[in-house]
């Protein structure tokens, strides 16, 4: 490097975003991710061992995946050839490939491939990197924010390890942003900076786990916010909303605010009130909520509260949170707001959940008296020679496929468990059931 060219890069760094100057430059300084490069994880002992594998880094936005394909390049010694699926075509990837060859080659050194946005690449994109990646030219590392099961080639996936990123935490990001501001070589320390407990708070609601998004408005807070008399920067709840252009919702997803609004939202749902539901649930997107953790909820409402009383609501929050997973925010709104409009729409029932509840206290709290023995299959002769089987009614060999039986243990003789409701499709149920069994007494 010449002194032009040593002068230029020391300006871009100092002129790059604070996200870019702040990035880690090994596993010590990474945070976030133990699960997958923490000390006694596989992938952690691979690395320390100098074999780096091919894979995909899966995971939302500012979690780490650049970073991390660099700090590993870093730590193998390896040569590290960035690309990105958006402005890369088929030929940089031979001239990529071709150059790993001549690499390997001639000194043996290998060549980590990162690309990022690696969902973008078309097939034949993909196709071309898959020989090389399969003979080991080249370590392909790629980042996607994208499901990799929908966009990335199964023959790509097949010859790469997936590891899938966590949104980062609370504490996480809050821990990011104070080693900014404390750092005087590539940080803010020179500024003076310091937070107020509610632009803290803001500053990692609006981020919601993407670590450059909340450096880069820390940078930008800081440099709006006056100085005083010592030179200290104090950055106000203010200062961090006009950062952003957008006003902060206090929402802690792990404190009173994320259950006290999830409740609302159930309770709204179970009230069959669609209109406040779909603002509870417009509240927990706005704020940030983890969309998979409402999905979940919605999945379990419809289970719990719609129940048989309309059994297409349990389909449609299961396709819900399907399409949520696949599209992601902020279009996983959409299908969000259709399961919960229907659910809140649906007629309700508990009593399958009721019904599993009571027979988990039986099966705790009584003896486990054996199977009867006409419920049992008879596969061998002993079996048969012990009556297993034995007066086992075949019920398709009846009128309307049903003839009463005893199919309880004789402790538990009579006892009932489901008592369908008369709204909805669980009205149809309750019908049938009588006629089948009446009282089921005796």
């Amino acid at each position: 490097m010449n002194l032009f060219e040593h002068r230029m890069e020391r300006d871009l760094n100092r002129l790059a975003p604070l996200a870019e100057r702040m990035r880690p430059r090994n596993l010590e300084e990474f945070v976030g991710q133990e699960h997958i490069v923490g000390r006694d994880t596989v992938l952690r002992r691979s690395l320390d061992a100098g074999h780096v594998p091919s894979m995909v880094l899966w995971g939302p936005p500012g979690t780490g995946k650049t970073t991390l394909a660099q700090i590993i390049a870093e730590s193998s010694n390896a040569h590290f050839e960035r690309v990105s699926a958006v402005t890369s075509g088929v030929a940089d990837l031979r001239r990529v490939v071709s150059d790993a060859r001549d690499r390997l080659g001639m000194n043996g050194e290998q060549t980590i491939l990162f690309v990022d946005e690696i969902h973008r690449f078309n097939k034949a994109q993909q196709d071309v990197i898959l020989p090389h990646v399969e003979r080991g030219t080249v370590i392909l590392i790629g980042a996607t924010t994208e499901n990799p099961s929908f966009e990335v080639i199964s023959p790509l996936l097949s010859r790469a390890r997936v590891y899938t990123l966590r949104q980062l935490t609370s504490e996480q990001v809050s821990s990011i942003l104070d080693s900014a501001m404390s750092d005087s070589e590539r940080g803010l320390a020179s500024l003076k900076p310091a937070l107020g407990d509610d632009a803290r708070k803001a500053l990692v609601a609006l981020s919601n786990g993407d670590a450059r998004s909340a450096l880069n408005t820390l940078e930008l807070s800081v440099n709006g916010a006056p100085p005083d008399n010592s030179g200290r920067r104090l950055v106000s709840l203010q200062t961090v909303e006009d950062a952003v252009q957008r006003r902060a919702t206090l929402y802690d997803k792990s404190g009173d605010q994320h259950y006290d609004t999830i409740s609302a939202f159930i309770k709204s749902v179970r009230a069959s009130d669609p209109d406040a539901a779909v603002y509870w649930l417009a509240r927990m997107i706005h704020s940030g909520e983890d969309a998979m953790f409402i999905a979940r909820r919605i999945v379990i409402l419809a289970a719990e509260d719609v129940g048989l009383a309309d059994p297409n609501a349990l389909t449609v929050a299961v396709s819900a949170q399907q399409a949520v997973r696949l599209v992601g925010m902020p279009e996983g709104r959409i299908p969000l707001s259709e399961a919960t409009v229907y659910l809140a729409s649906a007629p309700k029932s508990n009593r399958a959940y009721v019904a599993i509840n009571e027979a988990m206290k039986d099966a705790e709290r009584d003896m486990n008296e054996p199977v009867p023995l006409h419920l049992r299959n008879a596969v061998t002769d002993l079996m048969r020679n012990s009556d297993y089987g034995k007066g086992y009614k075949y019920a398709h060999d009846y009128n309307d496929a049903f003839t009463p039986t005893q199919n309880l243990p004789e402790n538990l003789k009579g006892r009932r468990y489901y008592e369908p409701s008369d709204r909805g499709y669980e009205a149809e149920v309750s019908e049938r059931i009588e006629r089948w069994w009446g009282d089921r007494k005796g």
